[in-house]
């Protein structure tokens, strides 16, 4: 144990299995007291069972950290303050909260339900959002903390297809970060993600590989987003990099979203404007037809149509 993080307390969720426990394992690696917060449930989000985050506690504590167990659900607002509670009164304060916890129910957009759209944003952005509020009071007052959220490249649209509403979870993930990192900045709290490539029981299932080969028959997946899909490298390669981010190391580090896998460390740069017409609407009143008409094809000169009209 390098102990670059003894004396730290952290709550990690989805800390259960892939991900969140190769995160949980490498904070303890390090010497943090870890919550391993995690109901159990599906990869579509039913059921409960105790013992993957029991089991992941017990790993924990082979490093020598201190580490407890939490199966609450993150979508609900109080369980995301008991996660946090028990941090505190476990170990007296938090320091670290790395938000992890995800599910998937892909659909296309016209055969997704109501439950489908509700479940997966209640997990990941909401999950996000209730933690992150609980902790943040804390971290605010003590003037120090660090929080690692976990994005996606599918908020992009890459591997996106028939995850409208993953896709939409992850890109709130990425917004939340951003002003979350702006607003706890001056507390001494960074606000940080990462957007993961990793062979987890949710990216590897056989029924999720026949949907991404789906995809690519379709056109709505490239052959070689596939294939980074289908071998990415197991969690446990990758998840220093988040233990480093929940590091006094990263103080500096604030308002970022990295790439992140066994193979690569990567920054994503935060969405700018790349062409724009500028007009002054006090002179010449409201846009008309024919000038968006006529500017379009300039702001448009770059762009490429992802999802053409496809012949029948």
């Amino acid at each position: 144990m390098a102990g670059r993080l003894n004396g730290r307390n952290a709550v990690v969720t989805g800390a259960g299995r892939g991900i969140g426990r190769a995160v949980a394992l490498a904070l303890a690696e390090e010497g943090a007291n870890i919550v391993v917060c995690d109901s159990g449930g599906t990869t579509a989000g039913s059921g409960v069972d105790h013992a993957p985050a029991d089991q992941v506690a017990d790993e924990c504590r082979r490093f020598g950290a201190l580490a407890v167990a939490h199966y609450g659900d993150v979508a609900n607002f109080r369980a995301g303050a008991e996660m946090i509670g028990k941090c505190v009164e476990t170990f007296g304060r938090i320091d670290i909260l790395c938000n992890v916890a995800g599910i998937d129910r892909p659909r296309m957009i016209f055969n997704m339900s109501e439950e489908d759209w509700d479940r997966v944003i209640g997990v990941h952005l909401k999950g996000t959002f209730n933690l992150t509020r609980h902790a943040s009071a804390a971290m605010r007052q003590q003037r120090y903390g660090r929080i690692v959220n976990v994005s996606s490249d599918a908020w992009l649209g890459i591997g996106g297809g028939g995850q409208t509403n993953y896709c939409a979870a992850k890109g709130g993930i990425a917004s939340f970060t951003y002003a979350v990192a702006r607003e706890m900045g001056k507390y001494g709290v960074t606000c940080n993600a990462i957007t993961p490539n990793a062979g987890t029981r949710m990216s590897q299932a056989p029924e999720t590989l026949a949907g991404f080969a789906k995809r690519v028959e379709a056109g709505l997946m490239r052959p070689d987003e596939y294939e980074l899909l289908i071998s990415a490298p197991p969690p446990e390669q990758m998840a220093m990099i988040v233990a480093y981010l929940c590091s006094e190391a990263a103080s500096h580090i604030n308002a970022c979203v990295f790439g992140a896998s066994g193979d690569m460390l990567s920054y994503w740069t935060p969405p700018v404007q790349s062409i724009r017409v500028m007009r002054n609407c006090k002179r010449d009143g409201r846009w008309t037809w024919e000038e968006v008409e006529r500017h379009l094809p300039t702001v448009l000169s770059s762009y490429i149509n992802p999802a053409p009209i496809k012949e029948k």
